[in-house]
């Protein structure tokens, strides 16, 4: 039986852990893929073209939007950020699950571009939880995570449209839960629509052969 693959777009506040989630997830398990996405700003530190993200100018990066090569993009800040079409419907075609890890507004987008992708937004275990862990990181100031503390509450506002909510109380525990999710996901009727059609088929030679 050939295997659809399934775009998965996991989104969560800033501290939630979604990160290492998606990473641990596709270290543990095969056949996943992380979709890399274009950006217009500049890369910071070690980061390489092609690895964290594909750096464009302005100007590539608004001929995508023409050329419709985006699934989802946004302005963020003075820059562009989107996923490339091509990579993603490449590594689906090859029956890859393939991960993107992007906010929430992106997220819906892609749900409307493709209503068969599953969301998965990563929540806390708590408030108090979520502030703490944004503390521990110790790579940013007080007033910057207040203003994380703010966006997570603005985000809040859709989490219901996703299709399932995943508690990161322990990673262990919650990277063999979201693939239990997407290996549940394999199994639903719209993910096995050849399969069916070839049972079908055989099903009604087999009844004509005996009648």
């Amino acid at each position: 039986m050939s295997r659809k693959g399934i775009l998965i777009v996991v989104s969560g506040f800033a501290g939630t852990g979604k990160g290492t989630l998606v990473n641990r997830l596709i270290r543990d398990y095969d056949n996943y893929a992380l979709s890399i996405s274009m950006t217009t700003r500049n890369p910071r530190g070690s980061e390489q073209n092609g690895v964290e993200y594909f750096f464009v100018t302005k100007e590539e990066f608004e001929d995508k939007i023409r050329q419709d090569g985006l699934i989802e993009y946004a302005c963020y800040v003075g820059n562009y950020y989107g996923t490339p079409r091509a990579y993603v419907e490449k590594q689906l075609s090859e029956g890859k699950d393939v991960i993107l890890e992007i906010e929430i507004q992106g997220a819906l987008k892609v749900k409307e571009r493709y209503p068969d992708s599953l969301l998965v937004f990563v929540m806390p275990p708590s408030a108090e939880e979520l502030k703490r862990r944004l503390v521990g990181r110790g790579t940013e100031t007080m007033d910057v995570i207040e203003k994380r503390m703010r966006r997570a509450v603005e985000e809040s506002e859709g989490i219901e449209k996703y299709d399932y909510i995943l508690v990161n109380d322990e990673i262990d525990a919650c990277v063999k839960r979201l693939h239990g999710i997407v290996q549940a996901t394999h199994e639903k009727p719209e993910y096995n629509l050849e399969f069916i059609k070839e049972i079908r088929e055989e099903l009604s030679q087999m009844w004509k052969g005996e009648n």
